[in-house]
């Protein structure tokens, strides 16, 4: 029998392990791969591929997973190997976001600097959406994501089969705005355009949540699986 490859899904302490691994675990279901979600460095840098959730505010995430010994074998699998970046593990892959802690100043946080930008607040304080209502922060709920030169059918592999436009469930204050317009691979609306989703050589991740986005997301975690940048 064949030897299983390993998905990784970073524990750190910071991220929605429970829903980012089951729908993980569902896609992987006779793939050849096993997926494990593990706190070990050691596991991450052994495995084919890896994720990396996130939620709550980055200050704490970033400190969690250096704290936690996670943060080497992270950017080594983001030199190696498939990595995917979920929610707060999308902004991290930046260089530095406006969102910092109480008394630093206005700082900010420092990321892992693999796609340079930075990640910026939502401002839509006194704009209205098309129904008059007004925009609220944390956009929570479901938005529409355009995929980047879906209109050349050039989109990024792991959008594949995946309908451009398609609605995906987000739950953010900040956004991320990366310095060069290549790395992003998908953008959504809200009160202006922002990018939803990021791409870099190995590196693919979203602003959204995919496991809780129905079968559009679990498309994405399976083409994560095959995709072979």
């Amino acid at each position: 029998m064949a030897k299983l490859k390993k998905i990784a899904v970073v524990d750190y302490g910071m991220g929605n392990l429970r829903s980012v691994s089951q729908a993980v675990q569902h896609v992987a279901q006779d793939s050849g791969f096993e997926v494990v979600v593990t706190s070990r460095a050691e596991d991450v840098m052994a495995a084919e591929r890896v994720v990396l959730p996130g939620q709550g505010a980055i200050a704490d995430c970033m400190r969690e997973l250096a704290e936690s010994g996670m943060q080497e074998a992270v950017l080594h699998a983001a030199a190696h190997k498939p990595l995917f970046g979920v929610c707060v593990g999308m902004q991290m892959m930046l260089t530095h976001s406006d969102e910092g802690q109480p008394g630093d100043g206005g700082a900010g946080t420092a990321g892992l600097n693999l796609v340079p930008g930075e990640v910026h607040k939502f401002d839509l304080a006194g704009q209205t959406q098309p129904d008059g209502s007004r925009y609220k922060v944390p956009q929570m709920g479901w938005n529409q994501v355009y995929q980047a030169g879906a209109e050349s059918g050039k989109s990024h592999p792991v959008w594949a089969g995946v309908p451009d436009g398609a609605y995906f469930y987000f739950v953010h204050s900040f956004y991320a705005c990366p310095s060069d317009a290549r790395h992003t691979a998908g953008f959504a609306d809200y009160g202006a355009r922002f990018t939803a989703a990021l791409a870099r050589d190995n590196i693919f991740a979203t602003q959204f949540h995919p496991e809780k986005s129905a079968d559009h997301g679990l498309a994405l975690y399976r083409n994560f699986l095959h995709w072979n940048p």
